[in-house]
């Protein structure tokens, strides 16, 4: 089996669910010795580094709230540590708080930002340090950032616009050394936060090309690719992989 990413060292923030457990299982699979973070539930975390074990990889699971730097600083500084430098950074972690603009609390405003902005901003300032040319930063961002067709998203959306010009500056600060950045943008993905089977599918399912949810292994398959060798020249760009709900 080809393994691109052999010699590979990565890591996944949120890493132990839904798309972040789906990109751990596939950049180990492609050769990528693995670190992710976890807020709770060291059991499922475990588990997920278990099966990229199971796969030849090292791996690790350290826990870190995406919402606290000190953290976030802390867990890039330990899988650097375990595995002697970074190659590829995939910052996965997010929240999704829907409420009207009357009922949006400052709060739930704050953390939003805290967790889908500052965070990426943390882990990749700290990761870069330990990173060469050829190197690579990864975003999980949202359809929704270019398209919000339902009351409730607005901070959401604003949240995952943000990653967009995040990337495209740090493209410029980080293209002289050879290191790409990159979003991903999924749209609707059968997970447990948003089950292909739940209340909210039927909606959003009307208004996609493709009148399905994606796989976290689909989403995965995007990663692996801006990872491996052949992204080499993509950088600075939002790839949104969404079965047509912006179309």
């Amino acid at each position: 089996m080809s393994q691109p990413l052999k010699g590979k060292r990565a890591l996944i923030t949120g890493g132990s669910r839904g798309i972040g457990a789906a990109i751990v299982k596939r950049l180990a699979k492609e050769g990528a010795d693995v670190a992710l973070t976890f807020v709770s539930k060291p059991d499922e975390a475990g588990k997920v580094a278990d099966a990229a074990k199971a796969l030849g990889a090292r791996a690790i699971a350290i826990q870190a709230d995406a919402a606290d730097p000190d953290a976030v600083v802390k867990a890039v500084e330990q899988a650097a540590k375990e595995f002697g430098g970074l190659d590829i950074l995939v910052n996965n972690a997010g929240v999704a708080v829907m409420a009207p603009i009357d009922s949006f609390s400052l709060k739930d405003f704050d953390r939003t930002f805290a967790v889908n902005v500052r965070s990426v901003f943390v882990a990749t300032q700290a990761a870069v340090k330990h990173m060469k040319e050829g190197a690579r930063v990864i975003n999980i961002g949202s359809c929704n950032a270019e398209r919000m067709p339902f009351a409730g998203g607005a901070v959401y959306a604003m949240s995952k616009s943000a990653l967009q010009g995040l990337v495209q500056g740090l493209s410029r600060d980080l293209g002289p050394r050879g290191i790409t950045v990159n979003n991903v943008q999924p749209g609707p993905v059968d997970t447990d936060m948003n089950p292909a089977n739940g209340d909210f599918a039927t909606p959003l399912k009307a208004l996609m090309a493709l009148p399905r949810y994606g796989h976290v292994d689909e989403i995965a398959a995007m990663v692996a690719y801006l990872a491996g060798p052949e992204a080499g020249f993509v950088t600075g760009a939002s790839l949104t992989i969404d079965g047509g709900f912006n179309a």
